[in-house]
């Protein structure tokens, strides 16, 4: 009988606790420090924050979203897998969207919440993409 909406929310939430619930931290501090890095190249860059562009700039919008894809990229995938072998470990089998859904919330948000802020920080305290922008 296959898992009903409660059961599979039921899972999603019960990975909190058990074998691997580490990565449920490390998913998010290795997405910041991608979104760091990506924050400072930014700053140098002179660039105004990501996720503001990424809302605002309807001609870039592709761009933007695949130069953030390559910076989660492979953290993404990396998190889905983790959760596969979690599943399989727990649960005996897999449930490709649930692991879909757990390295989205964990991944993404944390790499648009921490870019931006990091480029504009940086922007004021190291005075990159003042009279520095464009070059390098």
């Amino acid at each position: 009988m296959p898992p009903t909406l409660q059961s599979h929310w039921e899972m999603l939430i019960g990975r909190w606790e058990g074998p691997l619930a580490f990565r449920l931290l490390l998913q998010p501090v290795f997405a910041g420090a991608f979104a760091v890095r990506a924050g400072l190249r930014d700053a140098r860059a002179g660039r105004p924050a990501y996720g503001w562009q990424v809302i605002r700039n309807a001609g870039r919008r592709i761009e933007l979203i695949r130069e953030g894809w390559q910076d989660v990229g492979k953290l993404f995938i990396a998190a889905v897998v983790v959760d596969i072998v979690y599943e399989v470990i727990v649960f005996g089998r897999i449930f490709p969207a649930q692991s879909i859904i757990v390295a989205c919330v964990l991944a993404i948000p944390t790499y648009l919440v921490v870019r931006g802020p990091t480029n504009r920080v940086a922007q004021k305290i190291c005075h990159f993409g003042h009279s520095s922008a464009g070059k390098n």
